[in-house]
């Protein structure tokens, strides 16, 4: 039996989302987020996709702009597998992983089978050079619009500007955006009206898919230790991100829990008005 993004005629159900923290994430199927992106990607229409883990959870909480950016986007998938299981935990108890990578790869498959383009947009030239190699032998007949490296430091507005007419004139379907969280969600926003795509904030993905970093085992993954084989791999720069935001976010879900399940034992005693 065929998915409905093997479908050529995919349909979309209606947008069923929880607020987790201070971000608004959707409760979705594989299905669903694919269907989104053939169908808005199919009509080149401007929309833009975050991929909420952990950290990007915890931020919304510190960093109110960043919030509006999450909360007003057109699909914020839950990455992570803790926020995939407080999704479950909220009432959605089939919710899965939904991830940037896995996304962004099994789009590239039925982009090939649907004459859709894709372009890349982050990283640096050699990464995007790699990347590109490492998607055609996958899928060689998939369309690649094309890819660029922006600077590290904030665009001018003329180099802003010939980057969103690079991109428009590509003709591309669907943007993948690797800047990083919480720089690239920031960009997508900004840009949302102005790029004639689906732009998708993917993180890592350009790492992992073009092998300059090597990714979890399958087994890590589905068990939810991803994070663990990333620290490991990469201590000094992970070890806040994972143990004091994972930790921060455990706590405080696990809170909130409590108080929707003992309302009577949270609620605070107010001081006699006397």
């Amino acid at each position: 039996m065929k998915t409905p993004y093997e479908s050529p005629m995919p349909s979309l159900r209606s947008r069923s989302t929880e607020t987790i923290l201070n971000a608004k994430i959707d409760a979705l199927t594989w299905s669903d987020a694919l269907s989104r992106l053939i169908i808005w990607g199919g009509a080149r229409e401007s929309r833009y996709v975050c991929i909420c883990n952990v950290h990007s959870v915890v931020t919304t909480t510190l960093d109110a702009e960043f919030m509006d950016v999450v909360n007003t986007a057109d699909m914020a998938t839950p990455d992570g597998a803790p926020v995939a299981w407080a999704l479950r935990k909220l009432g959605f108890p089939a919710q899965e992983r939904i991830s940037g990578p896995d996304l962004m790869w099994r789009y590239l498959a039925v982009a090939e089978r649907l004459d859709h383009s894709v372009f890349f947009y982050g990283s640096t030239p050699e990464t995007l050079a790699k990347l590109e190699a490492a998607v055609r032998s996958h899928f060689p007949a998939l369309k690649i619009a094309g890819r660029h490296s922006p600077p590290f430091r904030d665009a001018t507005p003329d180099e802003d500007a010939a980057e969103v007419e690079m991109i428009n004139n590509s003709g591309a379907n669907v943007v993948f955006v690797g800047l990083g969280c919480p720089k690239q969600e920031k960009w997508m926003a900004a840009h949302k009206g102005r790029i004639r795509a689906v732009t998708v904030g993917v993180g890592a993905a350009f790492d992992y898919h073009s092998g300059v970093v090597k990714r979890a085992p399958l087994w890590w993954q589905k068990n939810g230790l991803e994070w663990l084989y990333r620290l490991m791999s990469e201590p000094r720069r992970l070890f806040k991100r994972y143990f004091v935001t994972n930790s921060l976010f455990v706590l405080v879900f696990s809170r909130l829990l409590f108080m929707q399940r003992f309302p009577r034992l949270t609620k605070t005693v107010q001081p006699d008005a006397r």
